[in-house]
Order: C-alpha cells, then sequence, then structure tokens
C-alpha cells in the first residue's frame, strides 16, 4: 500500500498553494532503510517496528512543516538525494531562507541527507546525521562532502555509527557549525525506530537554528 507516499507527495505540492508564512521552518525526513523494504506495520525481527509516524508527528508538535515520504524498492541513495535537492531549491526559490531548512536522516535516510548536503552544497542548509556513518565510509564512499550545519548523532552500542569528525576533516566546503552527540541507550541501532528523546530533541534545537545544543 503506497498511502504514504501519495501523501508525502501532495503535501509538498500543497506547500506552495497555500500562504507561506515568513517564519515556517521545515524539515526533510528521510527514514531508515528497513521501512523502505517493509510496510508501516511490520516488525523488525530485533527492534520492532519502525515508528514513522510517531516521529513525524513529533517534529509537527513543534512547529515544523514536515515533509517526507515512505519510500519504496531499495532506491538510489544519490539519485533520490537529488530529488531532495529540487525540492529544497523549489522552497528556496519561493522564498524560504536556507537557513529555515533542516534535512533529517536515519542509517540510510542519514546516508541520502549527506548526499543532500554534497548536491546542495549550500552553507546555509543544516543537517542531522542519525547511526550513519562508519569509518570504512571515507574509502568506500569519497564523493560524499559535508556542507552545512551538521549535527551526528550515534549511539555507543551501534555498529553502524561512530564519530564522523573525519569526515569533517576530509570536507572542502564550509562548515559553519559542526557538533556530535553519542547516545548510550544499550539499544544498539533500534534506538532510531522510535522517537526517543535523547535525539529527537536536539534535533529539534539543530532544526530551530540552536546550534549550541543548550
Amino acid at each position: 500500500m503506497k498511502i504514504s507516499i501519495v501523501i508525502g507527495i501532495l503535501f509538498f505540492s500543497t506547500l506552495f498553494a497555500c500562504e507561506k508564512k515568513d517564519d515556517d521552518r521545515f524539515i526533510f525526513f528521510l527514514h531508515n532503510r528497513f521501512l523502505e523494504e517493509h510496510d508501516l506495520n511490520e516488525l523488525h525481527p530485533e527492534f520492532g517496528r519502525t515508528e514513522y509516524l510517531e516521529i513525524i508527528n513529533e517534529f509537527k508538535k513543534s512547529g515544523f512543516e514536515v515533509i517526507s515520504e515512505k519510500r519504496y524498492g531499495n532506491v538510489n541513495v544519490s539519485e533520490y538525494a537529488g530529488g531532495i535537492v529540487t525540492q529544497i531549491d523549489s522552497l528556496i526559490k519561493n522564498g524560504t531562507e536556507p537557513e529555515k531548512i533542516t534535512v533529517v536522516g536515519t542509517s540510510k535516510g542519514g546516508y541520502i541527507a549527506q548526499y543532500v548536503s554534497s548536491l546542495a552544497n549550500n552553507p546555509d542548509l543544516s543537517y542531522v546525521f542519525v547511526a550513519s556513518f562508519r569509518s570504512s565510509d571515507i574509502e568506500n564512499f569519497p564523493e560524499i562532502n559535508y556542507c552545512g550545519n551538521i549535527l551526528t548523532i550515534y549511539e555507543k552500542s551501534d555498529p553502524f555509527g561512530v564519530s564522523a569528525l573525519v569526515r569533517k576533516e576530509t570536507s572542502t566546503c564550509e562548515i559553519k557549525h559542526f557538533k556530535e552527540i553519542e547516545l548510550i541507550t544499550g539499544m544498539g541501532h533500534g534506538f532510531l525506530f522510535k522517537p526517543l528523546k535523547g535525539w529527537i530533541e536536539p534535533t529539534l534545537k539543530w532544526a530551530n537554528g540552536n546550534y549550541e545544543l543548550n
């Protein structure tokens, strides 16, 4: 059932049919790989259900306009990122300041977000990469070049997430703000399946331009 995709696309298209407010802030949310290949209510054998709608609701409750869709079919990361960049460009052309746009990605969604950062090449955009960096990425994905205000969040017990400081140091674009958060939940990669305060709250602060996270 692809209702979620339709909702995501229609939601984006209606942004321009309504009167845009000057103080609108936008979050593009890109979910994990498991949800891309399974239905909304399917359970991961170890981590349970991906609480996609609950995560989006946390963003909406905090006043953000959320642009998201449930992906299907193991999408190509860089190609999908190109589509997000097109949407971001449309927002900016319609008067949204890039400082009010944040791209948030978890796991595979975080890799898509990294490609968005590289392709958009706009130091005024903001990003939150959740559980989406491994040391081998420098060799495996040399084309990724961080650009923008970057927050990375990873979990100590998660083998799929470590400090991305080395990526920051090898990136050539301007990075005005960069912070990392290491969580200790004991949940491994499963921490991103739920809207835990440990990653949701700093994400909301970052998307509001609070780069000190205080």
